[in-house]
């Protein structure tokens, strides 16, 4: 699944490609095999489409795939082999605890000087300078030094002769002419690494800027086996795609101004790389709720109910597929547009249209029908019964009948609500028994009315 992490990574990506006429690049890092399936793929293209990025835009290229470049990943290190920049080595890890005294210290340089040519099993690792320091030029970090000494000769092909990521990637940067590398900070730790093999290969190092890191309201790295941290889980629950976007975007970096609220395209021309906060990002669900209330109220009614289409139908819809009357839906559709947050909840603000019978929340059975509840439904039924059909003319009908009752009409709708509707919240009570017709209203109160007899 594609962590949000990751699509806040590839927004502010094709940020800074559309800005400076770039090309964002996507590349499928496919050689684990354990990792890679071919849905997973599909879906992190799809992911991505979903937030705007896709090879419908010219700045768009890939996907590439990183096992379709073995070969390149290989003669690379065979070039820093005949360099000196490489060795093969043979040591075992239990070897090297006993030569250092400790399974947790680094490669200890033992074969550099062995003259050990290819055999299956020997690793080829990476000559690391001795002395000096790799300065790594990060937009966001400012220019964090690396001693040289502390960095282990790595390992950069294994004892089959597969190259490990570290290689394959900088082979893969300098192959696809990538400019600048913009990623989690996690992966700061290999950016020495790999700008050595860069230089060692003859290159200049792309420009670096590694993001903060995003965190839970504990102030714990978002991890997918503790939190909800793939996007299509989101985009499943009914977030829109644009509020997506919006939040991620401000996920470290914000435009300088009291507004959040901002579609894309004022945001991309805004985006500054540098001025991305280097303290980790806190991802607000409550706030990201938020953000999409603000931009489902801004919808168009024909775009809200469109929007709201696949929640409507199996597997969310509980009724059969006939009973929904699209008509019936387009009245309340912008009732319901005012009050919920995320798409999913429409299915339970309407669901009482659509089913025979109200699904009665009990707890709100319990809490609604009191000692009186029986009076008010039988004096609403009569009140209802011949009335004019129409919102308003059922108010003043309720109305008369909760001062009736000693009771302020509030207190009064609640037995009618949960009769009608099975719940104790939902859309305004007037206008849903308008919807819901003069019939189903009356069957519905007289079935009340027979099981608080009952």
């Amino acid at each position: 699944m594609f962590h949000v992490g990751g699509a806040r990574s590839a927004l502010y990506n094709w940020a800074v490609a559309r800005q400076s006429g770039g090309t964002f690049v996507l590349r499928i890092e496919d050689t684990d095999a354990a990792r890679n399936r071919p849905e997973w793929i599909d879906g992190i293209i799809g992911a991505l489409a979903a937030i705007g990025i896709s090879d419908a835009d010219p700045a768009f290229e890939g996907p590439y795939f990183q096992s379709e470049n073995a070969g390149r990943h290989r003669e690379a290190g065979l070039q820093l082999l005949a360099a000196g920049r490489a060795y093969y080595c043979d040591c075992t890890r239990e070897q090297l605890a006993e030569r250092t005294g400790s399974a947790q210290l680094g490669y200890d340089g033992f074969c550099r000087d062995r003259g050990l040519a290819y055999e299956a099993g020997r690793a080829l690792r990476f000559r690391t300078p001795d002395e000096g320091s790799t300065v790594v030029v990060d937009l966001i970090r400012g220019e964090p030094a690396f001693p040289n000494a502390a960095i282990e000769d790595f390992v950069i092909a294994r004892g089959d002769g597969s190259p490990v990521f570290l290689i394959a990637n900088v082979v893969d940067d300098l192959d696809e002419g990538i400019t600048a590398v913009i990623r989690g900070e996690e992966h700061l730790s290999n950016t020495p690494k790999q700008q050595l093999l860069w230089q060692a290969l003859g290159a200049e190092p792309p420009v670096w800027a590694h993001l903060p890191v995003i965190v839970n309201e504990k102030r714990q790295k978002l991890s997918k086996r503790r939190d909800k941290v793939a996007l299509e889980d989101y985009l499943a629950e009914g977030y829109l795609p644009a509020a997506m976007v919006n939040y991620l975007m401000l996920l470290g970096w914000g435009p300088g101004e009291d507004r959040e609220i901002r579609p894309y395209a004022e945001l991309e021309q805004l985006f500054d790389i540098k001025a991305v906060n280097g303290s980790s990002a806190f991802f607000d669900v409550k706030k990201l709720a938020a953000f999409n209330a603000e931009y489902m109220r801004a919808l168009a009614p024909v775009e809200f109910a469109e929007a709201c289409a696949p929640w409507l139908r199996a597997p969310y819809a509980p009724w059969l597929p006939e009973a929904f009357d699209q008509a019936v839906f387009d009245t309340v559709a912008p009732l319901a547009q005012t009050r919920i947050t995320v798409l999913s909840e429409i299915t339970a603000y309407v669901d009482f249209l659509f089913l025979d019978q109200a699904v009665h929340d009990e707890a709100a059975w319990a809490k609604a029908m009191k000692p009186s509840a029986a009076d008010i439904l039988r004096d609403a039924r009569a009140a209802l019964e011949s009335t004019t059909w129409q919102a308003e003319k059922i108010k003043d009908e309720l109305t008369a009948v909760s001062e009736t009752n000693g009771l302020r009409l509030g207190k009064a709708q609640a037995p009618i609500r949960v009769a009608t509707t099975g719940r104790t919240v939902g859309l305004p009570l007037f206008e849903s028994l308008e919807a819901l017709g003069r019939k189903r209203v009356l069957a519905r109160i007289d079935a009340a009315l027979r099981r608080l007899a009952a």
